[in-house]
């Protein structure tokens, strides 16, 4: 019988893999199958891979002309590309939900049955449940421009964070499309993490607070997770392990939503 967890023989696209928890995908895929794997960056990984396609992806042009420059088969689409609120809210928002909702579309017809789209949000995006209305109308807002147009004039209104914000789409979107998806047999999945010790950790102390991120990792197991911790349930996703798994979203935050959901964290260390 085969190993219902290994990528041998398969076909996978990742983006963001130069760093942090991408360049840790790279590295897990190639022990537990080592897959024929196309990254799409900004900029070159160091990792295993097979072939590097770059492309800014805060850009409508170039999430096309990349999409359009994968042949074949494609067993996996990790959309893991991400930025911080350091960078403004239209690149924000068109690299971490337009971007991956692009790719999508656009490679969907190239994943077989069994196949599977694996998208990394993050536990930011947890208030989606209250913004699901105004989430909805910006995932019926047809095109690029007028997608982060609506951003322009509705992100205060959601909660001013775009990174969060960001996040709560991904969240929502892939929910939304595992109904599309899975009738032609994919799946589409989310991982949602906590805080990560990764490059854009500075971004993330500078826009959140330090204080709230080292509060969070504490709460948690009393450390920030690690790019692999992040990678392992990525790759779980999209094996045929997770076969009948799809429309969920994954937190791999170390107890930390389940601690807050039971009133079990302790507030006072960020209060007052």
């Amino acid at each position: 019988m085969s190993n219902p967890f290994s990528y041998t023989g398969k076909r996978v696209v990742v983006t963001g893999a130069a760093t942090g928890v991408g360049a840790a995908l790279l590295d897990l895929l190639a022990e537990i199958g080592g897959p024929e794997v196309t990254v799409i960056d900004i900029k070159p990984p160091t990792g295993p891979h097979a072939r590097f396609v770059e492309a800014n992806l805060s850009d409508e042009t170039e999430v096309r002309a990349a999409a359009a420059q994968i042949d074949g088969r494609i067993d996996v689409l990790f959309n893991n590309a991400g930025v911080a609120a350091t960078q403004p809210p239209r690149t924000v928002l068109a690299v971490n939900y337009l971007a991956l909702r692009r790719l999508s579309e656009q490679l969907i017809d190239q994943i077989p049955a069994g196949g599977a789209i694996v998208n990394t949000a993050s536990i930011a995006g947890v208030r989606w449940p209250e913004h699901v209305t105004e989430i909805n109308e910006l995932l019926d807002t047809e095109g690029w421009g007028a997608a982060l147009d609506w951003v322009d004039a509705n992100l205060e209104a959601v909660g001013g964070d775009s990174y969060s914000f960001s996040k709560e789409v991904v969240r929502v979107w892939s929910m939304r499309s595992s109904r599309w998806s899975g009738e032609r047999g994919v799946r589409t999945n989310t991982v949602c993490p906590a805080p990560i010790d990764t490059p854009l950790l500075k971004d993330f102390k500078e826009t959140m607070g330090e204080q709230i991120i080292e509060w969070t990792a504490k709460e948690a197991t009393g450390a920030l997770m690690t790019p692999r911790e992040v990678a392992m349930p990525l790759a779980f996703l999209g094996s045929e392990a997770a076969s009948y798994v799809n429309g969920h979203d994954l937190i791999a935050d170390g107890g930390f939503n389940a601690a807050m959901t039971t009133g079990q964290v302790d507030f006072s260390a960020i209060m007052g």
